[in-house]
């Protein structure tokens, strides 16, 4: 079975001078955990997700380096989510993004993300263009709809 016939390509997806806020706001309310981050002409740039956006509140090696105890006041690292959503996509991006084509096996893909402890992956075309995603979920439920002999 090939990523193409399991991937999702009604993608959501955010640009790098979308503000954190909008994402945060496309996150909870689609319930799923980020979004790729593309240019005017589709191509993948990064990969913003709640873990990029909660761990800019956590405070930084040389932040524990200058002043430890301010490092560990979680109250303040927790009220400072606000600044965080002014902020913009292009500033807390991933920008390291791991892919798989369309015409990749899907064992081999689920292999990557296992890898790389991914629950999902870009699906890209010529190497940058995003043309979908796929996820574990999508993967084993093909598989699963197959074994049992179930059609879409």
């Amino acid at each position: 079975m090939l990523v193409k016939d399991v991937m999702v390509t009604t993608v959501r997806t955010a640009k790098t001078d979308d503000s954190i806020r909008a994402v945060a706001a496309t996150i909870c309310t689609n319930k799923i955990s980020g979004l790729p981050v593309i240019d005017e002409e589709n191509r993948l740039l990064g990969i913003i997700s709640e873990k990029d956006i909660l761990n800019a509140l956590l405070p930084s090696y040389s932040d524990f380096l200058e002043d430890p105890v301010r490092a560990r006041d979680f109250l303040s690292m927790e009220n400072s989510y606000r600044e965080i959503l002014s902020r913009t996509v292009g500033s807390l991006m991933t920008k390291r993004v791991f892919t798989v084509s369309s015409d990749e096996l899907v064992m081999q893909a689920a292999s990557r993300m296992a890898l790389h402890r991914f629950r999902r992956i870009p699906v890209v075309e010529d190497g940058i263009y995003l043309v979908g995603i796929v996820s574990l979920g999508d993967i084993h439920k093909a598989i699963f709809k197959r074994e049992l002999g179930i059609a879409d």
